[in-house]
């Protein structure tokens, strides 16, 4: 017998208000960024002053090479305790994200929201020309949703 999945037939898109709703539209573009030399208690200074959970790292030339997170931090902190070793020369680059995914600033917020759902990131770098332009989290779809506030999803 097995399991059967309804899926009932998909109306087409209507061309409407939500297809003009970019990413770039909801981007944050004054971003807090760190760099690859700095340190771990450095980068948790600034997470804990300016409450954010994570962000992107630079280069000297604006170029993405990493994301370092508070779970980052969290793990180098366990794995100092453990070792015993002091933190105060670990740096960002040991410990950062580096295969970082991206998504276009060009993309519709509504599909950006699924791009959430199936990775389980909190937020996406954008990039312009090899650049980092941008950055969009959940909370900026849920901002972009609340201007649909339903219509012409």
């Amino acid at each position: 017998m097995g399991i059967k999945s309804f899926i009932g037939r998909r109306a087409k898109p209507q061309k409407g208000f939500s297809e003009k709703i970019k990413v770039s539209d909801y981007m944050t573009r004054n971003l807090t960024t760190f760099r690859p030399e700095q340190s771990i208690l450095e980068v948790m200074e600034v997470l804990l002053k300016k409450r954010i959970s994570g962000g992107p790292v630079v280069n000297d030339k604006n170029e993405l090479v990493g994301i370092i997170s508070e779970g980052d931090c969290m793990k180098q902190l366990s794995d100092s305790r453990y070792h015993n070793h002091p933190m105060e020369d670990v740096k960002v680059e040991q410990h950062m994200i580096k295969n970082v995914d991206t998504i276009d600033g060009d993309m519709n917020v509504l599909d950006a929201a699924n791009k959430f759902l199936e990775s389980k990131h909190r937020r996406f770098p954008i990039l312009e020309n090899g650049k980092l332009a941008g950055q969009i989290s959940q909370s900026d779809v849920l901002r972009a949703a609340m201007k649909l506030k339903g219509q012409n999803w």
